[in-house]
């Protein structure tokens, strides 16, 4: 049909259709599975940073990794020469004095005969010790903080592993099972490894509270759980003065971290009650504090150890008997060459030898309180504490047991008594104070 205007007619293209929807499925079971997207949960943004916040992180990154490099350097330097020849002379002297005090009970105890056996096995330790203190000393100290929580969760396990009955690992000697090994070949006493451990974790952890130790809940609770905990499972091997050790160089380092006092005393009066208690309520090991106050009442069964261990001492007199030549060593005092050998000191050097032994010891504590006074930082100062600490109690309770001074327990005379285990601990213990020797700061002249 024309148009007007006379236009011819144009045809519209036919209208594209939409294609229509799929049917909707009545049953939910015939529906296509779609895969599951979770509904996205929002996510606060966080307030950008600063001018001045931005500059302030920046400048504590950058503080941060001058102070790692300064260790770094600093880590290079010098070990404390007084120090280290104060170990050196105290583990001659004692390989020594081992040498003559063990050659009898060596003989006519061993399978093998020998006179040197004793002295031969603390050797190689010793050996083995000081490549360990020097190793040791070499590294950075800032490093043991990333051990710190490991060692101790390792050494709680080896703990476990000596208490639990049946377990053949577990060595026995003198009715207390104190030792893991394999028979004869090797063994060791996991309390040594605890007392490192405890050192090194409570200094990491010290060192970073502040204020908080003053609180109860910070700097209290948590270090006297892990005490309890520790020591708890030495004493039930039994090993009552390891237990001792690892409470009381515990107990230093908190003190030292800033608890308050009062929380000193309160330990202090609780822990006399609890002793009063078990010894003379009870009656705990009432026996043996009985022939401690008197040894002579009953010199031939319960009082032997102490009685002749006085006798061994007053036989030295002022100068001794001569190195070698002590007689109360064959045979007669028990322990001897381990937990004893300061008797036989006192019999072969006399009262001026044990004297110069002493000032030795002291003189190597002194140095080691030296050492942390003058550390670089909080957690080096804090480890040096609690290492010599643990030298300083182990000798005075070694002491004071010999001398009839404290009751008589098991305890050894560092770097003297036989043992290969503690020496060589105790040696790498002193590579640890060596290690933060080198970051001293300088003191001052004058």
């Amino acid at each position: 049909m024309p148009m007007q205007n006379g236009s011819s007619a144009r045809r519209r293209p036919p209208a594209q259709r939409k294609p229509s929807p799929p049917p909707a499925y009545r049953s939910s079971s015939r529906a296509p599975s779609r895969p599951y997207q979770p509904t996205p949960q929002y996510r606060p943004r966080r307030r950008p940073l600063t001018r001045e916040e931005a500059l302030a992180r920046q400048e504590r990154r950058e503080r941060r990794e001058a102070l790692q490099e300064e260790s770094r350097e600093l880590a290079k330097g010098p070990i404390d020469l007084p120090f280290c020849l104060l170990v050196l002379l105290l583990t001659a002297i004692g390989l020594v004095m081992l040498l003559s005090a063990s050659f009898p009970s060596a003989y006519y105890e061993t399978k093998s005969k020998d006179p040197t056996y004793y002295f031969t096995r603390q050797g190689v330790f010793a050996i083995m010790g000081i490549a360990a203190m020097f190793f040791i000393g070499k590294i950075n100290y800032q490093r043991f903080r990333g051990v710190a929580k490991a060692l101790l969760y390792a050494s709680i396990f080896m703990l476990l592993l000596v208490i639990i009955p049946g377990n053949p690992l577990a060595v026995t000697r003198n009715n207390a099972t104190r030792w893991l090994g394999v028979g004869e070949l090797f063994t060791f006493q996991p309390s040594e490894i605890a007392k490192m451990a405890i050192v090194i974790y409570f200094s990491d952890s010290i060192s970073r509270k502040k204020e908080k130790m003053l609180t109860l809940k910070d700097g209290i609770l948590p270090y006297v759980i892990w005490l309890s905990v520790t020591a708890g499972l030495v004493v039930i091997e039994p090993h009552l003065s390891g237990a001792l050790l690892i409470a009381g160089a515990g107990a230093v380092l908190m003190l030292v971290g800033g608890i308050k006092w009062r929380y000193v005393l309160s330990v202090l009066g609780l822990t006399g009650a609890g002793a009063y208690f078990m010894l003379f309520v009870v009656g705990y090991n009432t026996s043996r504090i009985k022939y401690w106050l008197n040894p002579w009442a009953d010199a031939r069964d319960k009082g032997y150890q102490l009685s002749q261990s006085l006798i061994t001492i007053g036989s030295g007199g002022l100068l001794g008997v001569g190195l070698g030549k002590s007689r109360q060593k064959f045979l007669y005092l028990p322990e001897e060459h381990n937990d004893f050998i300061f008797a036989i000191i006192c019999e072969e050097l006399g009262l001026i030898g044990a004297t110069l032994i002493m000032v030795l010891f002291a003189a190597l504590i002194l140095r080691g309180y030296w050492i942390a006074l003058h550390a670089r930082d909080r957690f080096g100062s804090l480890m040096v504490v609690g290492v010599t600490t643990l030298i300083a109690m182990q000798t005075f309770l070694n002491i004071g047991v010999v001398t009839g001074l404290l009751p008589t327990t098991g305890i050894s005379l560092p770097f003297f008594s036989y043992g290969g285990t503690a020496l060589s601990m105790q040696l790498a213990e002193m590579g640890v104070v060596l290690s933060v020797s080198r970051q001293m700061r300088p003191a001052k002249a004058g």
